[in-house]
């Protein structure tokens, strides 16, 4: 069979409201699987603590990110919490036409836009936390915000909770009330979606083709029963 059959990128996207796990489910599942690629977006946010530029992100500022906009080079873009964040078009294209399965850690916004433009390749995930008491706590706890940042994505997790219900944007939802079994539902996600008949189903068609006009080949020593009596 031909690798060109099955060989196209999956692209696997994650969203959540800030807090709720999915950063640490998406490393995760790049830990054992090393064929999923990380998506690195630009965004005009500053470099927080620890991270680095072209790893995390590609940060720029807010006059290069609109230049990118109006000459089209996004496959998805939005604006999050006051920054803009995107992913370019050649980063998906070449993916996909690579073979490589691609992780994306992005919000409702951008999720939309992926889904409109690659349909057939993107399966969309989204991770809740167990209550919006939970989430608070988690970021208050991970103190990488000023209080009103806080604030702010408590707001925007609650507006997003509300697309989540008005939309049916996303395919699959997993609550992240147990890192461990939340995990485990999105391994067998990312399992699953790479059997699924939207991407495999071009095997099929491949082998009835082939064996379209073929005769079965019969022994001439085994006589062959007809009588449906029997059957």
């Amino acid at each position: 069979m031909s690798n060109e059959l099955i060989d196209r990128g999956l692209l696997l996207v994650v969203s959540s409201p800030s807090g709720a796990g999915k950063t640490t489910l998406c490393h995760r599942l790049m830990a054992e699987f090393t064929e999923v690629m990380f998506s690195v977006s630009y965004t005009t946010r500053p470099i927080r603590r620890g991270e680095k530029d072209g790893i995390d992100y590609h940060f720029v500022d807010s006059k290069t990110f609109d230049e990118m906009v109006h000459k089209g080079e996004f496959a998805e873009w939005a604006n999050v919490h006051g920054n803009k964040y995107g992913t370019t078009v050649a980063t998906v294209r070449e993916a996909l036409e690579g073979g490589r399965h691609v992780l994306f850690d992005i919000d409702y916004q951008g999720a939309r836009q992926l889904k409109a433009r690659f349909e057939r390749e993107a399966v969309l995930v989204f991770v809740l936390p167990p209550s919006l008491e939970v989430l608070e706590e988690r970021l208050r706890k991970r103190a990488t915000d000023a209080p009103e940042a806080i604030e702010r994505r408590l707001i925007n997790a609650q507006e997003e909770f509300n697309v989540l219900k008005q939309y049916g944007l996303y395919q699959y939802l997993i609550v992240n009330d147990d890192l461990i079994r939340a995990y485990d539902k999105l391994r067998a996600i990312y399992m699953a979606s790479l059997a699924a008949i939207d991407r495999m189903g071009r095997i099929a068609e491949e082998l009835i083709r082939q064996t379209e006009g073929r005769q079965p080949t019969v022994n001439s020593s085994q006589s062959v029963d007809t009588d449906p009596s029997k059957r």
